[in-house]
């Protein structure tokens, strides 16, 4: 059974009413439990957690980490980044859902600033599926729309992705590349735009179908991991 831990800084729930009235049992809450419903033994880990909640045996017992942050991403201890980083390169999974863009975690694994246009505006998202052909697409139509979401535009400052899955338009305007896919060393990584606070997004059944491909997806990964540094030759080198 594939083992997934939901990381939630666990944040604006504590602070807005409104956001506590949409997930009563956190953001985090809400993500285990459809993931349990599709038969994944799923746990969760929250910032204010000892060790945020990842501990060394909790990331060693996790396929695949999913991450959502937003205002608490510099209260991140850098040796909790160091410790994902490295599990991710030895073959963890990792899903980084909206405005967790701008983690830590995610910046390192970039490489650049990850930043964008943003805006509150509760307008109506379409999610076009623009590689149909993709697991992580499996089961989804031509689009998802979303009622309200927060406007996420281009230019996204992050490496050239792998893959583009998702392609987001928003009522003013605005497009965004909302479900991309990279690899790291033995990882495999999934970032997926929708998902601000305020918004029943998680609550999207077409959402939750995305994110269970997504945890398929990023679990099947390579599960050895190459030795590096000096090597003994395969051969003897000489012809004495």
């Amino acid at each position: 059974m594939t083992r997934v831990t939901v990381w939630n800084e666990f944040l604006h729930e504590k602070e807005d009413d409104e956001v506590l009235a949409i997930y009563p049992d956190g953001i985090h809450g809400q993500i285990a439990s459809f993931l349990e419903k599709a038969g994944f033994d799923a746990g969760t880990a929250t910032l204010e957690e000892s060790e945020h909640g990842l501990t060394e045996e909790v990331l060693a017992n996790t396929d695949v980490l999913i991450w959502w942050g937003h205002i608490g991403h510099d209260l991140v201890e850098d040796k909790i980044v160091d410790r994902v980083q490295k599990r991710v390169l030895e073959g963890m999974g990792l899903i980084v859902l909206h405005s967790g863009h701008m983690s830590k975690i995610f910046m390192r694994l970039m490489g650049t600033s990850c930043d964008l246009k943003w805006r509150e505006a509760n307008e109506k998202e379409r999610l076009w599926v623009v590689d149909p052909t993709h697991p992580i697409a499996k089961g989804i139509g031509e689009s998802i729309e979303l009622d309200e979401e927060e406007m996420y535009g281009e230019h996204f400052d992050i490496p050239t992705p792998d893959e583009l899955i998702f392609l987001g338009w928003f009522e003013g305007g605005e497009v965004f590349r909302s479900g991309i896919t990279y690899k790291r060393g033995n990882g495999r990584i999934f970032y997926f735009q929708p998902g601000h606070e305020s918004y029943p997004t998680y609550h999207h059944p077409e959402i939750q179908q995305v994110i269970i491909n997504g945890v398929h997806w990023c679990a099947d990964a390579r599960d050895t991991y190459p030795a590096y540094g000096n090597h003994q030759p395969l051969e003897k080198i000489g012809r004495k």
